[in-house]
């Protein structure tokens, strides 16, 4: 890091780290990008049984992050819990304990998430949907759920928006025709494909506004005009998304309030030819 470069937080050396660590290390980076306050409430001993890790994964771990000690990471924690951010407020055991574990999971993560997430950068994004091109929704697996969700509600206000791949496409196909008037939004939730970064790589050398919406543990793209990272901790065996499709209702939201007078003559339009053709 240079002399003029700012300090990485502690939650974004985690995440930038997780693509180079071993698979004992990166479970123990995945856990803290999940609840980061545990470091700085537990000694390494303890930190690695909660982890389910060994104490010499913990000691490995705090030092490909750059520090010299446990103690050095454990204070930069700690000092950023002062803040009263969310992140570091939530412990696993809370969610564990609760006597009704979803309702407690997706309201936690949501507060997480948004505690992160400024009402001016999904403003920001809203005005960039309303004047661009095309708008490119882009998601594999799972992801691709939420890009197709995310579809349906744009649709109806903006007058060009695709959900890419389709079956049998490859994404050269699409990026070829991608350009600076266009935005893009990606959706790379966990376990995100082979080739994820190469394809974000190639998205941003377009010149297309780039949206990045992910899990907590993916590493924070700085070639991206945005990056939202949604919490998706859980006690149970899949991951909770609530937090995600949250984001995805306000970006909805912001789009439809923005695209004003235009956008409810949209709406309309729609709703009249439906009732005209009888298919609803």
């Amino acid at each position: 890091m240079g002399p003029d470069e700012p300090e990485r937080s502690f939650l974004e050396r985690v995440r930038q780290s997780l693509p180079d660590l071993h698979p004992a290390e990166r479970k123990l980076g995945e856990f803290l990008t999940q609840f980061p306050g545990e470091i700085a409430s537990y000694n390494a001993q303890e930190l690695a049984r909660l982890a389910d890790v060994s104490k010499a994964t913990v000691s490995r771990f705090v030092r490909r992050l750059g520090f010299e000690s446990y103690e050095e990471a454990r204070r930069m924690a700690r000092d950023e819990s002062r803040t009263g951010s969310r992140l570091f407020l939530a412990h696993p055991d809370q969610i564990a304990g609760s006597a009704h574990p979803g309702i407690a999971e997706e309201i936690d993560n949501l507060e997480r998430s948004f505690s992160q997430i400024e009402a001016d950068q999904i403003s920001a994004v809203a005005s960039e949907l309303l004047t661009a091109r095309r708008v490119w929704l882009v998601g594999f697996r799972i992801s691709q759920s939420f890009a197709t969700y995310l579809y349906w509600q744009l649709l109806k206000v903006l007058p060009d928006v695709v959900v890419v791949p389709r079956g049998g496409e490859t994404m050269g196909e699409h990026i070829a025709v991608m350009d600076a008037r266009d935005c893009v939004i990606v959706f790379g939730l966990r376990r995100r494909v082979a080739g994820m970064d190469s394809m974000l790589d190639a998205i941003s050398g377009t010149g297309a506004k780039l949206c990045y919406i992910t899990d907590e543990s993916a590493p924070t793209r700085k070639d991206a005009n945005w990056h939202f990272h949604c919490v998706t901790a859980t006690s149970t065996p899949q991951f909770n998304h609530a937090a995600v499709l949250a984001l995805c209702h306000r970006l909805m939201v912001a789009t439809t309030v923005q695209a004003g007078r235009a956008g409810r003559d949209q709406l309309a339009r729609i709703e009249r030819l439906n009732e005209q053709i009888g298919q609803l």
